[in-house]
Order: structure tokens, then C-alpha cells, then sequence
């Protein structure tokens, strides 16, 4: 009886070892350029949102704002892919009315101000792919200056007048582009 248990032990340790090394996944290490969402209302217990963006946090690390979004040259809005812009209801981007849909966001960057585009292209790496016959709307958006130096990309929502400004921040780079309903 106790051959019968010892050996019934060790078969069990064996697949237990087996099924251990068969189940063990190879998961990613941490992004350099983590993805992040902001969404408005910013609540995460609000579950009826106007507007949604999905976008990746690049850092500066020591370099310029200037190096890695070029004034000039379309930007993806972030790293790795384009930046997906969901919104809810119908907007407005300045004049151009935008149906209610899943969009990419891009921006050119300059010194003065920043050109915002929402664009049709969905699922593309970066601006690589970019397409100016693809624009839904575009808005020309003055540059500001921040107190503070953010490190890593942000944007963030906050209630306007009549719809939400989408807040870009990056080092003391701050734009703000307005949608309205």
C-alpha cells in the first residue's frame, strides 16, 4: 500500500511539473511608451462618455520635445500606433461636423500652434501610413506654455461652453483643441 502511495505521489508531482511548464505564458515586459485612455466625463463610473481617446505615453528622457514630434511633420499623437479617437455622439471639430465613430488622431506640431486632424485611417503604426485624403476635419490651435514640465505625453478632458477641450501636454507644450456638439 505504501509503494502504491509513494508512486501515486510522484506521478502527481511529475504532471503537476509538467502542466506547470505547458500553462507558463512569455509575457511582455512593460512598454516604454505605456498605452493609456482619457475619456470625458472623466468618472470612470460614468458610463455614458461624449468622447474617448487610446493613446500611447511616450517620455522625454532627456530629449527634445522638438526631436520627437518635429514642428511641421504630422504626428501620430503619441507613440507606437496612431492615437484612436472614439467619439459617442456627434462633434465638431471648428466648422466640420463628425459623425459619431472611431477615428485616429493626429497632430502637426509648430511653434506658434498645432494643426489637429481626425482622420478616418484606423489600425495604423505611428504616421507612417498618414493620409491627407483621409481627414475628417482639421482645426489650427494656438500654443501655450505650462507651469510645470510634464515628463511623460498626457492629454486629459475638461468641460467647455459647449462640448470638451481635449488638453495635449508634453514639457511646457500645452494645446488645447475644442470639440463642440
Amino acid at each position: 500500500m505504501k509503494k502504491t502511495s509513494c508512486i501515486s505521489t510522484l506521478a502527481f508531482a511529475f504532471i503537476m511539473l509538467l502542466s506547470t511548464n505547458i500553462d507558463a505564458q512569455a509575457f511582455a515586459k512593460m512598454d516604454k511608451s505605456p498605452m493609456d485612455a482619457a475619456a470625458f466625463p472623466t468618472s470612470y463610473k460614468e458610463s455614458n462618455k461624449l468622447i474617448k481617446i487610446v493613446y500611447s505615453r511616450p517620455q522625454l528622457k532627456e530629449r527634445s520635445l522638438s526631436k520627437l514630434a518635429p514642428n511641421g511633420e504630422v504626428w501620430r499623437t503619441g507613440a507606437n500606433e496612431a492615437a484612436e479617437l472614439t467619439l459617442y455622439k456627434d462633434m465638431k471639430l471648428g466648422n466640420t461636423n463628425i459623425k459619431a465613430g472611431m477615428y485616429t488622431f493626429y497632430v502637426i506640431p509648430g511653434e506658434k500652434e498645432w494643426t489637429a486632424i481626425v482622420s478616418t485611417d484606423l489600425n495604423v503604426w505611428g504616421s507612417y501610413y498618414y493620409k491627407e485624403a483621409n481627414d475628417v476635419a482639421r482645426l489650427s490651435v494656438p500654443v501655450s506654455t505650462g507651469k510645470e514640465s510634464l515628463e511623460a505625453f498626457s492629454i486629459a478632458f475638461e468641460k467647455s461652453e459647449n462640448g470638451v477641450d481635449m488638453h495635449l501636454g508634453w514639457g511646457t507644450v500645452r494645446v488645447a483643441v475644442p470639440f463642440t456638439k
